[in-house]
This record gives structure tokens, sequence and C-alpha cells, in this order.
């Protein structure tokens, strides 16, 4: 004869279980006037042939047609109170999970209009948390039949749906603001992410407690990056490329501060590009369409005249040049570069 269980608990803490099935195998045989203890911070959800017939809260309960009327109507005439029947009892954390980690995996591209290309690359991270709304309905639409289920196995398909979410308010709202002013409107946009992924957390029975944004910034994409994305012409992926060369070039123990960190935002490259690298597309002399003239690049340069023509520093002229990225001709103990030099370094 099968084992009856006069007693049906889970005493376990479950720190990262949200659910967990009595017995883990098979069915439970259980008789009216057997106990099921639920701590808590816990709900046992009853299940007989596959269907959820009741939801009981923290206490000792003890299985008789008051408690459990669903179930008794289920078995009806067919047993008396001291016959086995089987059944199967979820246990369901309803404490909150905190601390949990979300990402943006891959750039979310925002407008950025008047700045640079006229797009951003933004990355984020931060922490957020949920809990059990809805015990019943978690565990038929979530778990299924599985013995234990725990907060791993869900928090890729919770990350997706913030993820999804936080791309859509930054889209909204950096229809309004610039880049820098979405960089300082973190919570508010934490507190719009948790507004709008309510209802689909609560579609399968949860509730989002909270949603925090510990890093809201523009992404370092270099320019193959970029255009892999879609996101440069020709013309405009040769010249970040040799931003990128001068960025990395400055990244050497003997050059200056970084360039282009940041370039996938378009935050100040803009200028960089229309201002000082158009010389290098349409030649010396080239003029704008408003009459202004572009910077002549010389036959001979110093390297401070070749920074001022790039509109960096000296010191990332010399990192280039000591990288070997930019050729020059050492005389004593000054270099000079040529006007051709420059343009190799330029095309990449």
């Amino acid at each position: 004869m099968a084992r009856i269980f006069d007693v049906v608990e889970y005493p376990n803490e479950m720190q990262d279980e949200i659910v967990h099935r009595f017995p883990e195998q098979g069915v439970a045989d259980l008789r009216f006037g057997s106990q099921v203890i639920v701590r808590e911070s816990q709900r046992a959800v009853f299940f007989r042939d596959g269907h959820a017939l009741d939801v009981l809260g923290p206490g000792r309960h003890t299985i008789s047609t008051a408690n459990v009327p669903l179930l008794t109507e289920l078995l009806g005439k067919a047993f008396n109170n001291r016959t086995p029947f089987t059944a199967e009892v979820y246990f369901v954390s309803m404490r909150e999970f905190v601390d949990k980690k979300w990402g943006t995996p891959q750039p979310i591209l925002v407008r950025n209009p008047g700045m640079g290309l006229g797009v951003a690359l933004l990355q984020s991270f931060g922490t957020y948390s949920f809990q059990v709304r809805d015990p019943q309905q978690f565990v038929t639409q979530v778990v299924g039949a599985q013995h234990m289920y725990s907060t791993t196995e869900i928090e890729n398909r919770l990350r997706t749906m913030l993820l999804s979410k936080l791309q859509d308010i930054l889209g909204e709202t950096a229809a309004q603001r610039t880049v820098a002013e979405l960089i300082g409107l973190t919570e508010e946009i934490g507190a719009a992410v948790r507004a709008k992924a309510q209802d689909d957390f609560a579609a399968v029975g949860l509730t989002l407690k909270s949603f925090y944004i510990a890093s809201l910034k523009p992404s370092e994409k270099s320019a193959e990056e970029l255009r892999a994305m879609g996101m440069l012409d020709m013309q405009t992926y040769t010249q970040l490329q040799a931003a990128d060369a001068l960025r990395d070039a400055a990244q050497n123990p003997s050059g200056g501060a970084g360039l282009t960190a940041g370039i996938g935002a378009g935050m100040g490259i803009g200028n960089l590009l229309s201002n000082t690298l158009q010389g290098s597309a349409g030649g010396a002399g080239a003029s704008s369409a408003g009459g202004q003239t572009t910077p002549v690049i010389p036959d001979v340069m110093t390297p401070a005249e070749a920074a001022a023509i790039l509109k960096v520093s000296e010191e990332d002229v010399l990192a280039a040049i000591n990288a070997g990225d930019l050729k020059a001709r050492k005389i004593g103990n000054a270099y000079r570069i040529s006007r051709e030099a420059l343009e190799t370094f330029l095309k990449g």
C-alpha cells in the first residue's frame, strides 16, 4: 500500500526557489484529516489530475470540506473521511527576490539631433526585484509540472521584458531630450520602465517591485561596429577609423589622454568630422557651403601644427608617431610630418 502523508510541509527558506512541488516525484496519497503546514512567506497550491483547486495561506491547515471545498466537490461521495486520494501540493515563495541583475547586451540606439552623427548608442545596467502576485496563475502558466522552479529559470525572460520597455522609454524620451539630459534622468526613466512593465509581469502572476538604473552612458563602439550596424557610409567610416587610430595611439603609455571615447554617442566627434577632416576628403583649400574654408594642410608640419589641424593635443600626435601609426621624420630632436603622411594616416 502506498504511503499516506499525514503532514505536508516544505520548511526550506526558498532563497532562490520560487516553487517547490510536493512530492518531487509522482503524487502524494492524502486523506481528509491530513495537515498542510504553510510558512509565513509561502502559499500552497493544491492540484489534482492537472487541475489547480485551492490556494492555502500561512498556517496549519487540516484537509476538510471547510478549507478545500473544490477538492471535496471533485472527489464526491466516492471517498469517505478516511479514504486516501492522490494530489500534489506546490509550495510557492511569496518573498521579494531582490538584487537581480540586468544589463544591455547590445547598445540601445537613440536619436541625438544636432550632435555628431545625429544618433547615440547608450549602454546601461542595474538591478531589479520581483515577487509572486498570484501563486496559482504563476504555477499554471509558467512552472507546469516541474518539481522545482528557481529564479535563474525565469531571469532571462524577465530581463527581456525589462530591456524591451527600457528601449521604448529611451526612444520616447530621446525625442524630447538630449543624450546629456537622458543621463541625468535615470530615476525618472527607471520609474517609467517599472510602470510600463507591470502588465507583462502580471500576465504571468508576478509583480515588478523595483527597477534601478545604476549606469546609463554612451557606448564606446568602434567605427567597425557602427558600420556593421548600418549607421555609417564609407566616407564617414574611413574618417572614424582614423579617429579610432588616434584613440588607440593615445592609450600608449607615452601618449596623452584618449581622443574618441564615447564615439558611438556622437558627442564631440561631429566637430572633428565636419571641421577638421574635410581637408583630407576634399583637398587643401576646400570650401564649405557657407563660404568658409577648411584648414589647409601644409606640405610639411610640426607635431603642433598637425595637432591644430586634427583638433587634438600635441601629445596625441606624438603618441601616434611613437606607435608607428603616423609616419614622421626626426631631424635632430624635432619631428616633421608631410601632408601625404597625414592624409595616409587619416585614411587608415
